[in-house]
């Protein structure tokens, strides 16, 4: 087992502890502490996911084809990969899922004007920079993906007896780094766009997705494995 993919299995199991915690904060806050608290948690997730994308680089530096083969993965998981991880966007469709979701379930109350502070009550300026976000992000996702198809279009040059195969390597260890930047930034400003509470609804939903889905695919994977 690479050095990573320990480190990918305890990231996992450090996560979910922090969903615990998240799942287990005031919410609404109805006090100062309570404020402070969920921004601390906020902060110790973004942290733990800045934790992830600086390993990953490393990994990344040493090996960029076994980071692309992601051999620590399940095969579900790896069959939502875009450039060795998630699409950035999926974000968007969580925010907009979680959101009409909760609106739904209050919508009697926010139409009467109550305002219940969580993701269902995002406001027509959150709506609008969320919006906003997203386009950029969209661009810049269709941006780091040109380069991919550029790099796989040279993969030709590889057959040439002057080929730095180093540089080539570097080349695409470069686009990943792109892709993973692309991840944590979005992921970052989409939290600050969000208050407290938003915030910790919208990475629950975020860890509870992203560990769902490992935990589905290694059930798989173990169920195949013994057929």
């Amino acid at each position: 087992m690479s050095s990573f993919a320990t480190f990918y299995t305890a990231w996992g199991d450090q996560l979910q502890q922090l969903l615990r915690q998240l799942c287990s904060a005031p919410k609404p806050p109805s006090t100062q502490d309570h404020l402070h608290q969920l921004n601390h948690l906020v902060n110790k997730l973004l942290s733990h996911y800045s934790e992830y994308y600086r390993v990953k680089a490393a990994a990344t530096e040493r090996d960029v084809l076994d980071v692309f083969a992601a051999p620590w993965a399940s095969s579900f998981e790896k069959s939502f990969h875009w450039i060795a991880g998630w699409r950035p966007t999926t974000v968007f469709h969580l925010v907009y899922t979680e959101s009409s979701i909760l609106f739904e379930s209050h919508m009697v109350d926010i139409l009467r004007g109550f305002r219940t502070g969580d993701l269902g009550d995002l406001s027509p300026t959150q709506l609008r920079r969320v919006s906003e976000l997203q386009c950029e992000t969209v661009k810049e996702e269709n941006g780091i993906t040109d380069e991919l198809s550029e790099w796989q279009h040279s993969v030709s040059d590889l057959m040439g007896a002057s080929t730095d195969v180093d540089e080539m390597m570097g080349r695409l260890a470069t686009v990943v780094g792109k892709a993973d930047d692309l991840r944590l930034r979005t992921l970052k400003r989409v939290v600050e766009l969000l208050s407290p509470q938003q915030a910790i609804e919208f990475l629950i939903a975020a860890a509870e997705l992203q560990l769902g889905i490992r935990e589905w695919g290694m059930d798989q994977d173990r169920q195949s494995n013994l057929g």
